[in-house]
C-alpha cells in the first residue's frame, strides 16, 4: 500500500517528500510508486498476444470504413487516405505498430500518425468491444476451417488404409483383456467413425463462428446509420448477431469450438494410446518419422510422437476448462476478463492440429505384421464367444450357451472341440453334436472365420467392411465438398473487400 501523505507533500511520517508524478524521494533516491500506472500499463496490454488477429483487425477495418463511406457518415476522401493508411500498416507489419492498449488501438493510432485527426473516422459508429468480437470471429473461423480440412484429410487417409487391411486380422480388447477377433480395418474405421463426429461438431461450431457482432458498438447499438448487413457481406460472415448486447459480450462460440477441439483431442489420445500398446506387443512397427531411440539402450523403439499427442490433450483441456473459468459468472455486457478468452481457444486449437497430423501419419506408414496378429487374435481362448452363438443359434438359451463355454474356458487355457464337448454333457448333458456340427465349431474356433461369421452392419467381417468404406468415403468426399465451398465463400468475399476497398484508395 502506499503511505498517507501531508498536506505539503511529504510522507506522514516525515521520512521523505513525494513528488509530483508519484515517486517519493527518500535521501536522493527516487522511487516509483508501485500504482502509479506504469506496470499497469503493461499488465491492461494485449498487443502482444493480438498478433494473431493483426490481418482480421485491417479487413475489419476496412469493410467498416467501406460502409461508412457508402453510408455517407464519413467523406470518401477520407475514406480514401484511411484505406490507404491501413494498406502502409499492414505492409509494416504488426511488430512496427506504435505502443498501444491492444492491437485495435495501435492500428488507429497508425493511420492517425499518417493521416492526421481525420483518421480518427475510422472509429466512427463502433467501439473496440464489436471490433474485437468481430476480430476475433473473423480468425477464428480459419483456425476452425483449417482444422476442419486437416480432420477431413486425416479421414481420408485412414479410410485409405483401411481398405489395404479389411481381411488383416487382429486381437480386439475390453478392459486390456483379450476380447474376440477383429481386423485393423476395422479398427481404423472406428476411429474414422469418431473423426467424422468430431468434423460435425466442428462444422456446428463454425456455423455459429460465422455470424458479424460488427455495429454493435460497446453494447447499446449506434445513433449512426450504419449498415451491419454489408459489413457481414464484405466480411464474410452468413448472418449477424442480432442482439447488441448479445454482439458484444457472447463468447459462447469460443466454448463450443474449444469444446470441440477438446473432444477431438481426446479421439486422438485414444488412438495414441492403442498403438502404444500395440507397438509394446509388436503389433505394430511404426515408422522411424514417429518414433525415436533411446539415449543410452540403442536397441529400442520409442512410440514417442504419440505419447506426446497423449500428453496434448491436457493442452486442449486445460484451454475449456480455462475458458469456462473466465466466462463463469460475467455480467453483461463487456468485461475486461475477455480479453483473456480467445488465448484458450486458439492454443486447444493449436494443440490438437497437430496431434491430428502426427497420429494419423503415426497409423498410415506403419506396417501391421499379419502373423504376428492372427497368432495374438486367437490368445485367451477369444474366439469364445462365437461358439456361444453357434449354441444360441441352434435354440440353446444365450445364457446357458455361455455357461457351456465358461465351463469349457475353465477346464483349459485353449480349450478346442473336445473341451467344449465335454462341457457340453456336463451343462447340458448331452454331447455338443446334438445341437452344432463339429465342423461348424472348429471354423467358429478359427479368428478368421470368427471374424466372417460377424457381417451384421457396423461388424468385422471383410465384406461388410468394404461396404461401410464405401459409405464413409462418400461422407468424406460430401464433407470436403462443404469445407471446400466455406472456404471459397471467404476467398470471394475477401477479393470483395479488395475491389470496394481499391474504389476509394
Amino acid at each position: 500500500m502506499t503511505e498517507e501523505s501531508s498536506d505539503d507533500g511529504s510522507a506522514a511520517d516525515g521520512s521523505g517528500t513525494r513528488s509530483t508524478d508519484g515517486s517519493q524521494t527518500d535521501e536522493g533516491v527516487v522511487r516509483r510508486d508501485r500504482f502509479s500506472g506504469g506496470p499497469a500499463r503493461e499488465f491492461l496490454s494485449s498487443l502482444e498476444d493480438d498478433e494473431r488477429i493483426f490481418g482480421a483487425d485491417l479487413a475489419v477495418d476496412r469493410a467498416h470504413v467501406v460502409m461508412l463511406a457508402e453510408q455517407g457518415i464519413v467523406s470518401e476522401d477520407n475514406a480514401g487516405a484511411i484505406l490507404d493508411a491501413l494498406a502502409e500498416v499492414e505492409d509494416a507489419g504488426h511488430g512496427n505498430l506504435p505502443d498501444g492498449e491492444d492491437v485495435h488501438e495501435a492500428i488507429e493510432t497508425a493511420v492517425i500518425e499518417r493521416v492526421g485527426p481525420e483518421g480518427g473516422r475510422m472509429h466512427t459508429a463502433r467501439s473496440r468491444n464489436d471490433e474485437v468480437a468481430a476480430c476475433i470471429r473473423y480468425r477464428l473461423r480459419e483456425d476452425v476451417l483449417a482444422l476442419l480440412e486437416t480432420v477431413i484429410e486425416a479421414r481420408k487417409q485412414l479410410l485409405a488404409t483401411a481398405t489395404e487391411h479389411t481381411e488383416t486380422i487382429m486381437p480386439g480388447y475390453t478392459h486390456l483383456q483379450p476380447a474376440q477377433p477383429t481386423t485393423v480395418a476395422h479398427w481404423l474405421c472406428s476411429y474414422e467413425a469418431a473423426l467424422a463426429r468430431d468434423t460435425e461438431r466442428l462444422f456446428d461450431a463454425y456455423e455459429r463462428i460465422n455470424r458479424s457482432p460488427l455495429g454493435a458498438a460497446a453494447f447499446a447499438g449506434t445513433p449512426f446509420d450504419v449498415n451491419r448487413t454489408r459489413t457481414a457481406e464484405l466480411l464474410g460472415f452468413e448472418s449477424l448477431v442480432e442482439n447488441s448486447m448479445d454482439a458484444s459480450a457472447a463468447r459462447d462460440f469460443l466454448v463450443e469450438t474449444t469444446a470441440a477441439a477438446a473432444t477431438l483431442a481426446t479421439t486422438l489420445s485414444g488412438l495414441a494410446e492403442d498403438v502404444v500398446v500395440f507397438a509394446n506387443r509388436g503389433f505394430v512397427e511404426l515408422d522411424d518419422d514417429y518414433a525415436s531411440t533411446s539415449s543410452i539402450m540403442p536397441q529400442k523403439k520409442n512410440p514417442d510422437t504419440l505419447e506426446l499427442v497423449r500428453g496434448r490433450t491436457g493442452d486442449a483441456t486445460a484451454g475449456l476448462e480455462g475458458l469456462l473459468t473466465t466466462l463463469k459468472g460475467l455480467p453483461r455486457a463487456y468485461n475486461r476478463d475477455l480479453q483473456r478468452a480467445g488465448s484458450h481457444a486458439y492454443e486447444a486449437i493449436d494443440a490438437v492440429a497437430e496431434s491430428v497430423e502426427v497420429a494419423v501419419g503415426a497409423v498410415t506408414t506403419a506396417e501391421w505384421p499379419a502373423d504376428v496378429l492372427a497368432e495374438a487374435a486367437s490368445e485367451g481362448f477369444a474366439t469364445a464367444t462365437g461358439v456361444a452363438d453357434l449354441l444360441a443359434q441352434a435354440g440353446v438359451p444365450f445364457r446357458t450357451a455361455h455357461e457351456v463355454v465358461a465351463h469349457a474356458a475353465e477346464q483349459s487355457e485353449d480349450p478346442g472341440f473336445a473341451e467344449l464337448d465335454a462341457a457340453s454333457e456336463a451343462v447340458l448333458g448331452e454331447s455338443l453334436t446334438a445341437y452344432v456340427d463339429r465342423e461348424a465349431v472348429e471354423e467358429a474356433l478359427d479368428p478368421a472365420e470368427s471374424v466372417a461369421m460377424r457381417d451384421s452392419r457396423g461388424g468385422p467381417a471383410p465384406e461388410t467392411v468394404t461396404d461401410h468404406l464405401e459409405r464413409a468415403t462418400a461422407t468424406v468426399d460430401t464433407d470436403r465438398e462443404a469445407a471446400e465451398a466455406k472456404r471459397e465463400a471467404l476467398t470471394e468475399a475477401g477479393e470483395q473487400l479488395h475491389a470496394e476497398v481499391e474504389t476509394y484508395v
